[in-house]
């Protein structure tokens, strides 16, 4: 994985607090920068990597366009993620 994505810079924008198993959905308390439907992000942990596009994410089961700082929101992953992962923004091309 070195070097692959060495021509881009992410961005730390938050951390997995929580993985519902059931819906395949991440708790992510966003820590630094915005995050938007439709950006790309990149989460990694001790057994976890993997990149995604933002498809829905939700406040309190409501379906928000963008988030910010201090924000808990709901984020479907494609893969099972893990408490303390860290949530990486891939800036866009």
């Amino acid at each position: 994985m070195d070097g692959e994505f060495s021509f881009m810079v992410e961005e730390k924008i938050g951390i997995i607090e929580h993985f519902f198993t059931n819906v395949s959905v991440a708790a992510l308390k966003i820590t630094n920068g915005n995050l938007k439907v439709g950006d790309t992000i990149h989460i990694v942990g001790a057994s976890t990597d993997f990149i995604q596009k933002i498809t829905s994410m939700e406040i309190n089961r409501k379906t928000v366009e963008i988030v910010k700082p201090g924000d808990d929101v709901g984020i479907k992953v494609k893969e099972r993620v893990r408490e303390h992962d860290i949530v990486y923004k891939i800036p866009e091309e």
